[in-house]
Formats: structure tokens, C-alpha cells, sequence
């Protein structure tokens, strides 16, 4: 039977082809100081806008990789009161979401700290504060005590995909990683992601919540190679959007050998269609911004502001004077009033369905 890398005699001491890495690596270098160039640009209101933007995506699609989906706007509200954007935050959240929000943030917001079994330890308390996931109890804020598999299939028809070591070597195991992890080297600070990644989800240290965990370890080394504690890209989102070839590249990975050029390469890949979308978020910012400056001084009161501004983000389903009326926390008929001020004013359009199901879109013109 293969061995996985974890059992091999070298494990740990990771080589690869630089051949065949530095293009790409040159590539999402290049990329990466373009768009750092362009965020500098914006001032310092919409940089914090995009970079709240970008991390609610991260805290969205790192627990929809694990099959979890969370509320958009009570992520935005848990983000934006830890970041102190107090009138963003008008939701209540709860412990589930805020503990994912806490261990991002203080993975990006403090990557100049140094990593240790304490402070992992806090992000997966954070993760279950209840000492379940789901249904199940489990250890909490503490290495596994137990073995761990990652399984595909029904009952009968189990799939091993990765056996993770046993947990008598956790301690050391972690060690290690802690350890190398802090240690200043010459390593390319974006290749030091990739590996941190790799290494992390492989010895796979908790009973639930590794994934996530390996992600915000990623995301706080990839903040230190950005510079700044601030997230304008989100390798979180394009890890879902690519999931089936990145648990195949894990797979592969961990039952080959130490040249892990081919997880380095995925990797690189992933990270340059994360920092290419990012674009998507940059100009939903400017997009925002630039629609309340030219509407400013039409826009009566705060309610009206609030429901613009949810139709300007990722707004679920059709506005109707109910749902205003439901969002914003009034009357009926105080809702239509606001409506129909801004339909008058040209802010809103009418759309083309009418009677009972009237509603209403944004007018970009």
C-alpha cells in the first residue's frame, strides 16, 4: 500500500521544479503589486469598503467549501462592527458567524503576529462555541485524540481519500509546522502560502474545522506577502469556485512524494484567478460609491439610504413596497412613500410586472 507524504522518511522537506513556477510566479507577482497600485488609488473610505467586501466573501466561501451557508448580510453586519464601520453593521449576527468573522480577522488584521498552538486553539473555539458540528460533539480547541479519515460514498461504499497521522504525533507534528511557519527564510513569501497550506491540511491537527483553519493560515501568510492587513482579493472564493480539482490536487499530493511542483502550480493558478476577480469587487466599490454621489442630494432620509445601498450589494429576490417596508422597519404606507419618491426622482425604476407583485430596480442612467 502507498504511503502518504506524511509517513514517507523526508517528509516535510518539500522540493519542486523552479523551472517550471517562476513564469507563473512572476505573473501572479506582477499581478499582485498591479492591484495593491490600484487600491491605493481609491482613498481611504472605499479601501476599507472593498476590503469589507472581500472579506465577507472570504467568510462566506471558506463555510460554503465545507457544504455551509451563511447569511450575507449578517456576515456584512459581524464584519463591519469588528472593523468599527458601526453603520454598515445593522443586523444581528450570531456566534457561528462571528467566531468564522473573529478567526479571519485576526488571521489577516494581525498576520504580523506570530502563529501558535494558542491561538489556533482560539480560532477553533471560535469556530464551535458550542462543542458540536451539527448534531456531533467534539473536541474542541485542542488536537484531535482521535484518527481521522477523509471518506467519500454511502455506507458500504466508503472512499478513503487521505488518512491524516495519529494523533500521538500531533504535538510534535504541530511543532514542527508552528516552528517553520514563524521562522523568517528566504522563501518566496507567496510560495510559503502554498506550503503552509499544504502541510497544514495534511496533518489535518482537529477533529472538525480544518479546512477553514487552513485557509485563514493561508490567508494570514498571504497578507504578509501583500504588505498590508487589509484583503482585496479572495482566495477563499476561487477555492470554491475551483473545489473539485483542489481536493484532486490535495489527493494526488498527499499520496506522492516531496516534489510538490504540481500543488505549487495549482495553487499559483488559483491565487492569479483570485486576484483577477478581485477586480469584480473593486469595481462593485467604486460602482457603489459613485451612484450615492451622483444621488446624494436626492435621497430623503436614512431608510431610503439603506435599501439602496442592499440593492447595490447582492440584494436577494425582488424590492417590493413589503419587503422596504420589512427591511427598513416601518409602515406600508410610510414604504410606498419612500418608494415612490424615488421613483419620481429617477432613482428607481418600476419594473415591468405590475398589480400586486409591483416592484422595483435601480436606475443606472
Amino acid at each position: 500500500m502507498a504511503l502518504y507524504i506524511y509517513q514517507l522518511q523526508e517528509w516535510a522537506k518539500f522540493h519542486w521544479e523552479q523551472d517550471e513556477l517562476i513564469n507563473l510566479l512572476a505573473e501572479v507577482r506582477q499581478l499582485q503589486g498591479k492591484l495593491l497600485g490600484k487600491v491605493e488609488l481609491l482613498g481611504f473610505e472605499l479601501k476599507d469598503e472593498a476590503n469589507l467586501e472581500t472579506l465577507i466573501q472570504d467568510v462566506i466561501k471558506t463555510s460554503e467549501i465545507e457544504g455551509e451557508v451563511l447569511n450575507p448580510e449578517l456576515v456584512r453586519s459581524s464584519i463591519a462592527i469588528r472593523l468599527g464601520l458601526d453603520n454598515l453593521g445593522t443586523e444581528h449576527s450570531n456566534r457561528n458567524i462571528d467566531g468564522v468573522v473573529e478567526m479571519m480577522l485576526d488571521a489577516t488584521q494581525n498576520s504580523d503576529k506570530s502563529l501558535s498552538g494558542e491561538r489556533l486553539f482560539g480560532w477553533h473555539g471560535a469556530l464551535f462555541p458550542t462543542g458540536r458540528s451539527g448534531l456531533y460533539k467534539i473536541e474542541v480547541a485542542q488536537w484531535r485524540t482521535g484518527n481521522m479519515q477523509v471518506v467519500s460514498g454511502g455506507m458500504g461504499r466508503e472512499n478513503i481519500h487521505f488518512e491524516a497521522p495519529k494523533p500521538d504525533s500531533l504535538e510534535k507534528e504541530m511543532d514542527d509546522f508552528i516552528n517553520w511557519f514563524n521562522k523568517e527564510n528566504s522563501l518566496d513569501s507567496i510560495m510559503k502560502a502554498a506550503i503552509v497550506h499544504l502541510w497544514f491540511i495534511t496533518i489535518h491537527p482537529f477533529d472538525d474545522g480544518n479546512g477553514r483553519i487552513a485557509r485563514a493560515i493561508t490567508d494570514m501568510q498571504l497578507s504578509k506577502s501583500d504588505g498590508v492587513n487589509q484583503r482585496f482579493y479572495s482566495m477563499c472564493s476561487q477555492i470554491n469556485s475551483e473545489k473539485k480539482s483542489y481536493y484532486n490536487i490535495l489527493e494526488k499530493t498527499q499520496k506522492g512524494d516531496m516534489n510538490i511542483t504540481n500543488w505549487l502550480k495549482w495553487f499559483l493558478d488559483c491565487l492569479k484567478g483570485a486576484i483577477i476577480n478581485s477586480n469584480t469587487i473593486i469595481d462593485k466599490v467604486v460602482r457603489k460609491h459613485q451612484f450615492f454621489v451622483n444621488n446624494a442630494s436626492k435621497i430623503t432620509n436614512e431608510r431610503q439610504r439603506l435599501i439602496l445601498a442592499k440593492l447595490l450589494d447582492d440584494f436577494e429576490g425582488n424590492l417590493t413596497s413589503s419587503k422596504y417596508a420589512k427591511i427598513a422597519k416601518t409602515s406600508p404606507d410610510t414604504a410606498l412613500r419612500d418608494i415612490n419618491d424615488l421613483v419620481e426622482k429617477g432613482i428607481l425604476l418600476k419594473a415591468d410586472s405590475g398589480g400586486r407583485s409591483t416592484n422595483y430596480i435601480l436606475n443606472f442612467q
